[in-house]
């Protein structure tokens, strides 16, 4: 699995686990070992401007995902999994710095990165949430893609909550 993490936002961010938590994410979802992932993190200004101009919706977002392929798990379970460019997915540490804090179990930003980096790697899939059931479908499998990761990791308390919208 090819996965770039560019971090231009200024912000310190434990880019190791948002690389090792989209590799998982994407192992989970059946993708193909030799599809590619680029991850970058940006500030609040750039996150704004892509923002209105992608979803002509004002002020930064937590996360927006770019698909390129429009690749998909395999159905079944001896169905080889497609190749190919997954797409961008911009993470922004100001806006999960807040949402971290807000969330019903509070949470540090590089937690809340890590939720949003599984969120984005299911939309890149074709998940969306804008419906009730594509909502709980797609929240349950973040869910549970995110308690793996942590219970591989021995990671330890509570996962963060879904704070995305």
């Amino acid at each position: 699995m090819s996965i770039d993490v560019n971090n231009e936002s200024g912000t310190e961010v434990d880019e190791q686990a948002i690389l090792d938590i989209a590799r998982y994410a994407l192992a989970r979802m059946r993708i193909h070992p030799l599809s590619e992932l680029s991850v970058i993190v940006v500030d609040a200004d750039a996150m704004e401007q892509l923002h209105i101009q992608w979803m002509d919706l004002p002020g930064p977002t937590d996360v927006m995902s770019f698909p390129m392929d429009e690749l998909r798990p395999p159905q079944k379970d001896d169905e080889e999994p497609p190749q190919g460019l997954l797409g961008d997915i911009v993470l922004c540490p100001e806006v999960a710095t807040q949402q971290g804090k807000d969330a019903p179990t509070q949470h540090s930003m590089d937690e809340e990165l890590q939720l949003l980096t599984v969120h984005g790697v299911l939309h890149l899939l074709g998940y969306d949430h804008e419906e009730p059931d594509e909502k709980a479908e797609m929240f349950g499998l973040q869910a549970a893609i995110v308690d793996g990761w942590r219970a591989e990791k021995g990671l330890t308390g509570p996962s963060p909550a879904p704070t995305v919208s």
